[in-house]
């Protein structure tokens, strides 16, 4: 039986540009480092990040990788990451459901980050 996903595999071009920025720009511990590439986190899942050396690994760098991370204080952070020169793909939105915001590492691979701040609801006071 499954008990938990243990990590999320992201595939780059350059690891060495790829641990810097997400070590230093995005923040997160390096668990682990070697030949293979890095993994970084700080709950049960981590996130490795590994070089692209096979034809299918190569075909999944620069994409949008479907990853979601969810920062309280998102706009914070958002200043955060302009200052350490993170791109961004979208700036920080408000939407229905929280607030979101997509940035890309150094090869192209596309994340989004979302904080769950929901708009208050307006009411329509012209009767």
């Amino acid at each position: 039986m499954i008990e938990r996903i243990h990590s999320i595999a992201i595939f780059v071009h350059d690891i060495d540009k790829a641990i810097p920025f997400y070590r230093d720009g995005l923040g997160l511990s390096v668990l682990r480092q070697g030949s293979f590439g890095a993994e970084f986190g700080k709950g049960e899942t981590v996130l490795g990040v590994h070089p692209a050396v096979h034809p299918e690994g190569k075909q999944m760098v620069g994409r949008h990788t479907g990853i979601t991370f969810f920062v309280p204080g998102l706009l914070h952070f958002c200043g955060l990451l302009h200052d350490r020169g993170v791109r961004f793909v979208s700036e920080p939105t408000q939407q229905p459901w929280g607030i979101m915001a997509m940035i890309a590492d150094p090869d192209g691979n596309i994340f989004a980050l979302w904080e769950d701040e929901i708009p208050e609801a307006t009411t329509d006071q012209a009767h």
